[in-house]
């Protein structure tokens, strides 16, 4: 009887030396037109023209928040409406990127793809979040 003795310490060693990770991050840069922010503040002076920016804002904050929320529960069919309502209200401050990411959320959503849904929405997060210190940044410069 011939008995097949196999070294699993041997088989367990690294074969080659391990790897470092590489992490991919998309660039931070927002395109952003700065003509309606321009127009608002020349139109309503820089106190009001900063109260409708700031309204802005938040509505987008808050409708991100609700989309957040429907995205964790898996309810596609709350995603699509207010993800469009960003995209209207992102055009009325020229937040392209936002405007841009937000169409693909809301198609995403409607196409029930969950996948591409939780990439689109992490795209959106990232550029309200550069848009804002975009818009802060041009109305501090003029």
């Amino acid at each position: 009887m011939e008995h097949n003795h196999t070294q699993f310490a041997a088989l367990s060693a690294p074969l080659r030396a391990p790897h470092s990770v590489t992490y991919l991050r998309c660039k931070d840069l927002v395109v952003l037109d700065r003509d309606p922010i321009h127009k608002i503040l020349i139109a309503k002076g820089e106190v009001m023209g900063e109260a409708i920016i700031c309204r802005a804002l938040e509505d987008i904050a808050y409708r991100l928040d609700a989309l957040q929320d429907a995205v964790r529960a898996h309810v596609f069919d709350n995603v699509a409406k207010p993800a469009k309502r960003i995209a209207q209200v992102g055009a009325q401050l020229g937040l392209i990127d936002v405007v841009t990411s937000a169409r693909h959320v809301a198609t995403a959503a409607e196409q029930n793809d969950g996948v591409a849904l939780s990439a689109t929405m992490a795209r959106m997060e990232r550029a309200f979040d550069i848009a804002i210190s975009e818009v802060w940044r041009y109305k501090d410069e003029g």
